[in-house]
């Protein structure tokens, strides 16, 4: 009873959750302006009150690791959000397990989720059931891209098509990659060493008494190395 009081006693707010997840949106603030512009209008043809709003600026949302959304789940938990309204979903997560983790957690402290652009509203059961489906129609769309993207840089590889900057090993023609010899001697030396446990630091020595240098920086580190060796391009060349 007493900790019913308490939780009935504390004032629950209405917040507006706005994100973009590039600097320069964050820097221009429109999207940002936008995103709270349509928000207020929604409370204001709702009843709702003026919401405070919650910011998280060029932050993605492939986590819920941002300071913005630690700020707010902080505050769904301590009782005091009656409602988080939201432009739309993306805005909020692109996750299909942090969706149901923040329902869930809504749910367990009575604060309702409302995304403005799909007219969504947890407070009802329909509205959990088609905010969950939407989330996980957004994952599989994200997924099948992803696919399509890793089969065409494939293709790319096999094809020795430049779509990045030129691997250790190889020189441009045109779009094309084509092998150089002297590094690409150094290179097996760089692998076969790399398999017999040798440093990444022993294995730049041995590349820079070789006499070649790195396609970025005048000398080789151990991460320049590491980065040569994981080439999947160096790596599938010498298979």
């Amino acid at each position: 009873m007493k900790a019913r009081k308490t939780q009935e006693s504390t004032q629950r707010y209405t917040i507006a959750y706005v994100r973009v997840s590039t600097d320069d949106q964050a820097e221009n603030g429109v999207s940002l302006d936008a995103q709270t512009a349509r928000i207020a209008a929604y409370c204001t043809a709702m009843g709702f009150p003026d919401p405070e709003v919650i910011r998280d600026a060029g932050c993605s949302a492939k986590s819920l690791q941002r300071p913005g959304m630690g700020i707010l789940i902080e505050r769904i938990r301590r009782g005091e959000i009656e409602r988080i309204i939201v432009a739309k979903l993306d805005r909020l997560t692109r996750s299909v397990r942090d969706l149901a983790d923040l329902i869930e957690l809504c749910a367990k402290f009575g604060t309702s989720l409302v995304s403005v652009g799909e007219t969504l509203d947890t407070s009802s059961a329909a509205g959990k059931m088609v905010v969950n489906m939407l989330g996980v129609l957004g994952q599989w769309e994200r997924e099948a891209i992803g696919e399509r993207t890793a089969s065409a840089l494939g293709h790319k590889r096999n094809q020795r098509t430049v779509y990045g900057p030129t691997p250790f090993g190889f020189t441009r023609d045109g779009n094309r990659l084509v092998p150089v010899a002297r590094e690409q001697q150094a290179l097996t030396e760089a692998l076969r060493m790399d398999r017999s446990g040798e440093s990444f630091r022993a294995i730049g020595r041995m590349l820079a008494e070789r006499g070649v240098s790195p396609k970025r920086g005048a000398a080789w580190h151990a991460s320049s190395v590491r980065a040569m060796l994981r080439s999947r391009i160096c790596t599938e060349a010498h298979a």
